[in-house]
């Protein structure tokens, strides 16, 4: 046995490539950082460091309640919206209404004007007729006054005709206790008339049926001059067959009938309002 066999080895052991690597590293950490300490002091022109602090915003976590929030205020503004969208939809509707009517109301205004401007015209039209059958009438008066006073149908020297009687009379005195009696159009009595219902209704005293219209009633009977009158002839106003307006001849140079709304019901005499004819029923 060696006299060196029980003496340890002073021999270091060997240290491991991975110790020696980390050694390195920190040493190289730590000669970077006194170089770079002292590169600092070493630049006198250099500002003190100034330390920032900033504020993190804080988060808020709940965010389920702020989807929520979010989609109820995206509904209530789509409500809204709609809401408005609606009301002007209505607005936009009645406007278009009130035009409509504004438009209806014009064309039913332009068919009344239109309507009264051919009354007026037809009513200028038979007041011109009227004015020329006034003068035919006169001339025709003046003839009679002129004719044989022993004539059956001529007035005596008086002018005066001598009292209706029989079936005549009767007309006569109802058409002459209607006098004073309002003029409505269309009346057939018994406190108001128009010129047809007025003879009609005189007629009727005597047991005789005569047509509503004075078209009709002029149609009736035979034609007469107006120089040849006797009381109950039925006077018009137009043409025979198309006359506008009736009276009855009350004799005296007279005739009863309802002339309109202004007068009612008169009697007056033929100067007043010449007729244009006369028929003879009894």
């Amino acid at each position: 046995m060696s006299h060196t066999a029980h003496i340890p080895s002073h021999r270091k052991p060997r240290r491991s490539a991975s110790k020696l690597a980390v050694r390195a590293g920190v040493a190289g950490g730590v000669l970077s950082t006194l170089a770079m300490a002292g590169t600092a002091s070493a630049s006198p022109a250099a500002e003190p460091a100034t330390e920032t602090t900033l504020e993190m915003p804080v988060l808020n976590m709940d965010l389920g309640s702020q989807v929520s929030s979010a989609v109820i205020k995206a509904a209530d503004n789509t409500r809204a919206q709609a809401l408005v969208g609606e009301l002007n939809a209505q607005e936009e509707t009645a406007r278009t209404g009130a035009a409509a009517e504004a438009k209806l109301a014009k064309a039913d205004a332009q068919a009344k004007a239109d309507a009264e401007k051919k009354a007026t015209d037809e009513a200028k039209r038979q007041a011109d007729a009227d004015r020329a059958n006034r003068g035919d009438g006169r001339t025709q008066l003046a003839s009679a006054k002129g004719s044989s006073a022993g004539s059956s149908a001529s007035d005596d020297d008086s002018g005066v005709r001598a009292p209706a009687t029989g079936s005549a009379a009767a007309i006569i005195n109802f058409a002459r206790n209607q006098v004073g009696k309002a003029y409505v159009l269309g009346g057939t009595g018994p406190s108001s008339f128009d010129c047809s219902g007025l003879v009609q209704a005189a007629f009727r005293q005597a047991n005789i049926s005569l047509p509503r219209m004075s078209q009709d009633q002029s149609s009736e009977g035979t034609s007469v001059s107006l120089s040849n009158l006797q009381p109950g002839d039925v006077l018009y106003w137009g043409s025979r067959g198309n006359a506008y307006h009736v009276a009855i001849y009350s004799g005296g140079g007279k005739f009863i009938g309802a002339q309109n709304s202004g007068t009612g019901i008169v009697e007056r005499s033929l100067s007043y309002d010449p007729p244009t004819g006369a028929v003879r029923i009894l």
